[in-house]
């Protein structure tokens, strides 16, 4: 279920389209002002709703922070995709995937948007952090399915763990990005990802 789904009742188009803009919104405020900091009255102002409307679509805290790891988990993974034009299931698509972020050096400035997310939610007390485990199984499936792909295409040799490479990428990416972050530039990020694809690229099955 997306962000922009309701929960337990169909909405109408407007219905849908407001309970969309509390999610991006409150998106936002939690990542400028952290979790903690983002109450119900600044989420009601930033998105220009009633009390009643915001507690209609998110009666509790937590389940407008669910929504919105929903939302930035499904941003994230899209981002992944269309960076490598579809699927990452080559190393061609790899290389799309890893220089299409190196090249966004508005990147080094805020870091990426769901890990700073996450590791502010599994420090609360809202009991959401069975979600942040769940958005990032399915984030690093982008790279598991793909690697899978590969494996099985003949591409990569046998004895390469698509699972171990998979998080190989993902702990890279999110390093890099942190490590962007602090120092202000692309270096980090770009010296991970190159760095975990040559790794990968020592399992390329030999050809004939």
């Amino acid at each position: 279920m997306t962000a922009v789904e309701a929960p337990e009742q169909k909405l109408t188009k407007k219905g849908l389209a407001t309970r969309e803009r509390i999610v991006e919104t409150a998106a936002q405020l939690i990542y400028a002002h952290g979790v903690q900091n983002t109450n119900n009255e600044l989420v009601r102002k930033a998105a220009g709703v009633s009390g009643s409307q915001l507690s209609r679509h998110f009666p509790t805290k937590e389940s407008l922070v669910k929504a919105v790891i929903a939302w930035r988990a499904d941003l994230m993974i899209k981002s992944h995709q269309e960076s490598a034009m579809d699927l990452i299931d080559s190393f061609a698509a790899l290389r799309r995937w890893a220089d299409s972020f190196i090249a966004r050096e508005e990147l080094s400035q805020g870091g990426c948007p769901f890990g700073s997310l996450a590791s502010e939610v599994i420090k609360t007390n809202l009991g959401i952090r069975g979600d942040v485990v769940q958005a990032f199984d399915e984030w690093v499936d982008v790279f598991r399915s793909g690697l899978r792909m590969m494996r099985e295409r003949g591409d990569l040799s046998k004895d390469a763990d698509p699972e171990q490479l998979a998080y190989t990428l993902a702990a890279a990416f999110q390093g890099g990005m942190l490590l962007d972050q602090a120092s202000g530039n692309a270096e980090p990020l770009r010296a991970a990802l190159n760095g975990a694809i040559a790794y990968i690229e020592t399992f390329a099955a030999a050809k004939p």
